[in-house]
C-alpha cells in the first residue's frame, strides 16, 4: 500500500478501474441462487428509497430546489443500503461490462449476470409494492403521500420515450459513478459521502432509474388506476428507462474507464507470450 493511499484514505482510479474488472469477473461467476436472492433484496432497497422519496417531497413548502435535494438526499438510502449491506443492483452491475471488455469474461456470462439482476431487481420491487399497499403508507399525510405517488407515477407514464431513454442515460451514469466512488473508498462512512452527491444529483434533476420505475409506477397505478398512470406509458417508460441505464452504464462510466485504465494492460496481456 503507498503512502498516497495511507493519506488519502482512496484507492486511485486506476486500482479502482482494477478492482471493478476483478469484481466483474466473480459476479459473472457467482452462484445463481445467491446472486437473485442479492439481486431481490437489491430491489427492494431501492423501492424503500423511492417511497422514502415519495414522502420526504409530499406537502414540501421549501421551494422546488430545495425540496428535490431533501427527496434526493432520501433516495440514496436506497444504493447505500445495496453497496454497505450487500445487494446485487442491475444498474450498478453494468459496470461488469469492463471486466467483458477485457476478455476475461464472455458475453454470455454479462448476459446471465444482467437478467438474474434485472429480474430479482423486479420481483424485489413489486414485493415492496405489496407489503406498502398493505401497510397503508398512502394514507400518511392525510392521504397526500398517495396523492404524491399517483402524480409521480402519472408524469413518469407521460414522458416521451426519447425523454426516458435520454434521462436513463444521464440517470445510469451517476448511479455508476456513485458505485465507482463506493468501490474506491475504504470506510463505510466514506462510501456513504460517495453515493450521496452523484445519487442526490439524478434524483434532484429528475433523470430516469429503470429499477426505482419499477417501485414507483406499479405503485402508483394500484394507488391510482389506470386513470391516473397509463399502462402503456409505463410500459414504454420502463423499456427506455431500462436501455438508457444500459447504454449509460456500459459506455459512459465502464466503456470510458476502460479505454482510460484497463485498455493499455489488456492490450499487452494478450500480446505477452
Amino acid at each position: 500500500m503507498s503512502d498516497d493511499q495511507d493519506q488519502s484514505g482512496t484507492y486511485p482510479p486506476i486500482e479502482i478501474a482494477r478492482k471493478v474488472e476483478r469484481l466483474g469477473v466473480a459476479k459473472a461467476h457467482a452462484d445463481a441462487l445467491t446472486y437473485f436472492v442479492l439481486a431481490v433484496l437489491a430491489g427492494a432497497f431501492i423501492s424503500l428509497g423511492a417511497l422514502f422519496f415519495v414522502v420526504v417531497v409530499t406537502d414540501s413548502a421549501l421551494g422546488f430546489g430545495v425540496t428535490r435535494l431533501l427527496g434526493g438526499l432520501s433516495f440514496s438510502l436506497g444504493l447505500i443500503l445495496v453497496v454497505v449491506a450487500g445487494a446485487e443492483l442491475f444498474t450498478g452491475n453494468n459496470l461488469i461490462a469492463m471486466a467483458w471488455a477485457s476478455r476475461l469474461i464472455g458475453a454470455r456470462e454479462v448476459l446471465r449476470s444482467w437478467l438474474l439482476a434485472y429480474v430479482g431487481n423486479v420481483v424485489g420491487c413489486l414485493g415492496t409494492v405489496m407489503l406498502v399497499v398493505w401497510s397503508n403508507v398512502a394514507s400518511l399525510g392525510g392521504g397526500a403521500v398517495g396523492k404524491t405517488a399517483i402524480g409521480i407515477a402519472h408524469a413518469k407514464a407521460g414522458l416521451s420515450v426519447t425523454e426516458a431513454f435520454t434521462r436513463g442515460i444521464l440517470c445510469n451514469a451517476l448511479v455508476c459513478l456513485a458505485v465507482w466512488l463506493a468501490i474506491g473508498a475504504r470506510s463505510v462512512t466514506d462510501k456513504i459521502l460517495a453515493i450521496v452527491f452523484p445519487i442526490t444529483a439524478f434524483v434532484a434533476i429528475g433523470f430516469e432509474h429503470s429499477i426505482a420505475n419499477w417501485f414507483l409506477l406499479p405503485y402508483g397505478w394500484v394507488l391510482g388506476g389506470p386513470g391516473d398512470v397509463s399502462i402503456d406509458g409505463a410500459l414504454w417508460n420502463l423499456a427506455a428507462a431500462t436501455a438508457g441505464n444500459l447504454l449509460g452504464g456500459t459506455l459512459l462510466v465502464a466503456g470510458v474507464y476502460w479505454v482510460a485504465y484497463l485498455r493499455g494492460e489488456s492490450l499487452r496481456k494478450r500480446q505477452s507470450p
